[in-house]
């Protein structure tokens, strides 16, 4: 009993982000014309993924007790790559997604390199760090463009249906388990279960993911009991950098070009920040995890889908106006975060948000 106490209360920030997620998207769903149907569950899937991955990205570094501000420039750095590189034969699409990811990967590891070795804070390196990674995006693609093959871009951002219709998985007809079950499941979604299981689930349960929970709880404490603090670290910004890569990948990908948008990659960042608190991992380090960011990603998305749909006419009609939403979201999102970091200030000693 003690120990699912336990759990619950290392829980309530996912939770509640659970819940906040649960009651936007039943008010957007609710007043969109075309709302509960797979067209508009694709599109909400489409939008949503690079932040998700973006926030996962950031969530490993705040595991140690870090911060990664070069996450939106390290996923526009590969969305730049990914536009020179994935197109052509088949062989050669998979070359240039492997080295647009290694492209992700290294800049991660550059940055932990930093952090480890030369023994900055990684706010400082990571702004730095940043910068550097928007030139050569920018070196890489000065204006918009680029190529992505259109066939990948179909499949990628599309239900897992449609495939059924042009390739023809089922020639007597798609049986019921797929046509109104699996079938309606949007291609990103498929990707993101992929994502969580084949690469953090399986990280998040080894010696060195351990390790950054330890870290971020305690480095001191990690260091006496024997464990690899620099390698943790290094790790942690490596799978940071690998993360911003896949959404950088998937952003070249569902837009069919690359961009090296400034503001964008900014904005990235900032919201990967504030998902990572709303999902409930501590900025101080050593709790919470990459499925909260991705709750928490979720939340600021179905936040700006609500503002879509509300009716001018309307008691809230006021929330229509492009002009203000900004205001509304940055009040909203300002809500959120304080929630989520509640249980911070409620402490007086630190040491009792990890047991």
């Amino acid at each position: 009993m003690k120990d699912l106490r336990l759990r619950l209360g290392q829980s309530t920030g996912l939770m509640v982000a659970l819940a906040l997620f649960a009651v936007l998207y039943v008010i957007y769903s609710s007043l969109h014309p075309k709302g509960w149907t797979v067209d508009v569950f694709v599109q909400n899937s489409n939008e949503s993924f690079a932040l998700i991955l973006v926030a996962m990205a950031q969530t490993v570094p705040v595991l140690t007790g870090g911060i990664d501000l070069s996450v939106g420039a390290m996923m526009t750095l590969t969305n730049c790559v990914a536009s020179n590189l994935v197109s052509g034969t088949p062989l050669e699409i998979i070359e240039g997604i492997i080295l647009s990811l290694l492209v992700g990967a290294l800049a991660g590891f550059v940055n932990g390199c930093i952090v480890v070795y030369g023994r900055i804070q990684p706010i400082i390196v990571t702004l730095a760090t940043g910068a550097v990674y928007l030139g050569i995006a920018l070196f890489l693609r000065p204006t918009p463009g680029g190529t992505i093959d259109p066939d990948l871009s179909w499949v990628t951002t599309n239900a897992i249906s449609e495939m059924d219709v042009t390739f023809g998985w089922f020639p007597d007809g798609p049986p019921g388990w797929f046509a109104h079950g699996v079938g309606l499941l949007p291609v990103p979604i498929l990707l993101l279960i992929f994502i969580v299981a084949a690469v953090w689930l399986p990280f998040k349960k080894t010696v060195t993911g351990r390790g950054c929970y330890a870290v971020g709880s305690s480095e001191g404490a990690a260091y006496m009991s024997g464990l690899n603090v620099g390698r943790s670290k290094l790790a942690a910004y490596t799978l940071g950098g690998l993360f911003a890569g896949m959404g950088g990948l998937y952003l070249s990908i569902q837009t069919g070009s690359g961009n090296a948008d400034i503001p964008q990659a900014g904005g990235y960042t900032l919201q990967s920040i504030a998902a990572v608190v709303i999902g409930g991992t501590s900025l101080f380090g050593g709790t919470g995890g990459a499925f909260g960011s991705l709750v928490g990603a979720m939340v600021l998305r179905a936040i700006s889908f609500c503002f879509r749909v509300f009716d001018a006419d309307s008691p809230v009609g006021f929330l229509a106006n492009p002009l203000l939403q900004p205001i509304f979201e940055g009040v909203i999102l300002l809500l959120a975060v304080s929630i989520g970091a509640a249980r911070v200030f409620r402490v007086k000693n630190r040491l009792t948000l990890f047991t």
